[in-house]
């Protein structure tokens, strides 16, 4: 398959000179050349069209034998050498040194309509940076990890994109909640894209290995290619730099709160330089309103990637990367107050981007109040946060406080308790609410429009993402292609799937994929 390269990363960074690909420590370079494992019968299971368009390829050719060999590992991108990246980073809080693409290849880089974008295969097999690992992935986690990157992608979340989904044909053993119950699982493989990969951890790598020239060659390198706003020379260009990357992050952690989104491994190493989603493992939508809820079962105990959490994991991140910066300006003042206002403005824009999902457009100063109350309330019973929005937006000026809570009340997990105990919380509310909608100019379909914009009805729920696996185990790839299709649409109605806008299902509860996620995959 012919597609235009233009390795711009492994031709101006530095390669690992040592060739093997074997487990080690890496030093003095950006990455390392690995070639993909070669899967005994690849089978593609999906591939997205708007994809494969973004990087120069029709939709004939995605049916064709080449497009199955090039993204499943089996052929390589012509005119390209594969490699690991080599990076480094904190996880849970902790340095962790060395990481590195451990299961991660880059086929290459490739222009189209003069846009650049790198494609790397999750799950092709073991590089430098695999550590104690087989580099491979499961069927289970490259589904979650497929629909899941065009999922964020069309709610307007910045995101890596996901082009293909192929089986390798390979048995995998995995234990999925590390209880020593280790199972062959399918293997498969997932073409992701993006403008680049390169993460906080990336930085970190360098800095901590003193290495100040290839750190600086690598500042610039991302600088000049992927923040070319940026004029100035000096340490004013790193300070520039470190400016835009926290507002790239923070505008990305706006859109993760907004919908109810919630990453699960904030680690350094998966924290895009552009402020993009990356590395989707134990993810998950907030079901019930629970800003201390995690879908990852390693962060049980100290919850440290909650949902309401993630703000600070953002700003900890950011310190983390100037502190690696921090040997190409050597003063500490402006990167301090990068990260000073990085929290300040977060709250403005989160207060914001509420009032939005609320229907508010304008001033008032009993907003942030309005907003702190309604999110007390939330949590006094299990509220399913994505259909409370949802339903929210039906409201009108003249609904009495009682019929608000009716109107939202599909919403509830357990209506009986809305009735009773907490019954009073809500009329409290929706009388402050309705009251505050009241002086708002826009009519209540014009503010119900603007609502539903800002407001998904559907989202990946992980019981959707599990019924689409258990599928997929029995060769059932149907549910995988119609999630694919809804999840294109999330802002609008799609009568035809009203069945996905609906609450976790109790069966979904305790399930291990649905409330139980681990980073095995």
């Amino acid at each position: 398959m012919q597609l235009k390269t233009n390795n711009r990363f492994s031709a101006e960074l530095p390669a690992d000179v040592n060739e093997t690909n074997v487990t080690r420590q890496v030093l003095n370079a950006a990455f390392s050349y690995v070639n993909p494992r070669i899967p005994s019968k690849p089978k593609l299971v999906h591939a997205t069209e708007e994809v494969a368009d973004l990087i120069g390829i029709s939709k004939e050719k995605m049916q064709s034998n080449d497009f199955l060999e090039l993204f499943s590992g089996t052929k390589v991108l012509t005119d390209s050498r594969p490699y690991a990246m080599a990076y480094a980073g904190h996880q849970f809080g902790n340095w962790a040194g060395q990481l590195g693409d451990g299961r991660a290849i880059v086929l290459g880089e490739v222009n189209h309509n003069n846009q650049n974008w790198m494609l790397q295969l999750k799950g092709a097999g073991s590089t430098p940076y695999s550590r104690r690992a087989d580099g491979l992935a499961v069927l289970r986690s490259s589904i979650r990890e497929h629909l899941c990157s065009e999922a964020m992608h069309y709610l307007g979340v910045p995101t890596t994109r996901s082009l293909s989904l192929i089986l390798t044909g390979d048995e995998v053993l995995r234990d999925v909640m590390y209880d020593g119950n280790a199972d062959y699982e399918k293997g498969a493989v997932v073409c992701r894209v993006a403008p680049t990969f390169i993460r906080f951890g990336n930085f970190e790598l360098f800095s901590a290995q003193n290495d100040i020239e290839n750190l600086k060659k690598l500042t610039d390198f991302t600088i000049k290619y992927h923040y070319p706003i940026i004029q100035s020379e000096g340490k004013e260009k790193y300070i520039e730099f470190f400016k835009l990357v926290a507002e790239n992050t923070r505008k990305m952690i706006i859109d993760w709160q907004r919908v109810g989104f919630v990453h699960g491994v904030m680690n350094t190493d998966n924290m895009s330089i552009l402020g993009l989603t990356i590395d989707f493992g134990p993810y998950g939508w907030l079901e019930d309103y629970n800003p201390d809820w995690t879908p990852n079962t390693t962060d049980k105990a100290h919850r440290r990637y909650r949902f309401g959490n993630q703000p600070d994991v953002a700003q900890w991140n950011l310190f983390q990367l100037a502190n690696a910066l921090y040997p190409l300006i050597e003063e500490a003042a402006d990167l301090e107050k990068i990260l000073n206002d990085f929290k300040t403005t977060f709250d403005i824009e989160y207060i914001e981007m509420m009032k939005s999902k609320l229907g508010l457009e304008k001033q008032n100063e009993n907003d942030e109040k309005l907003i702190a109350d309604l999110e007390q309330v939330l949590q006094l019973s299990e509220t399913d946060m994505t259909i409370f929005f949802r339903s929210l937006s039906t409201i009108k000026k003249d609904t009495s406080a009682k019929d608000g809570i009716s109107i939202v009340n599909n919403a509830f997990y357990n209506p009986k308790e809305i009735a009773t105990s907490i019954a009073e919380n809500w009329g409290n509310w929706f009388g402050k609410y309705i009251n505050r909608i009241g002086i708002e100019e826009n009519t209540d379909a014009i503010r119900k429009e603007k609502m539903n914009a800002v407001n998904p009805k559907y989202v990946l729920r992980n019981y959707m993402a599990q019924l689409a696996i258990d599928a997929a185990n029995d060769d059932d790839y149907t549910i995988i292609s119609e999630l694919h299709e809804v999840l294109k649409k999330p802002y609008e109605e799609q009568a035809e799937f009203e069945k996905w806008f609906a609450k976790r299902p109790e069966w979904a509860r305790i399930k291990i994929g649905c409330s139980m996620l681990s980073c095995s995959s």
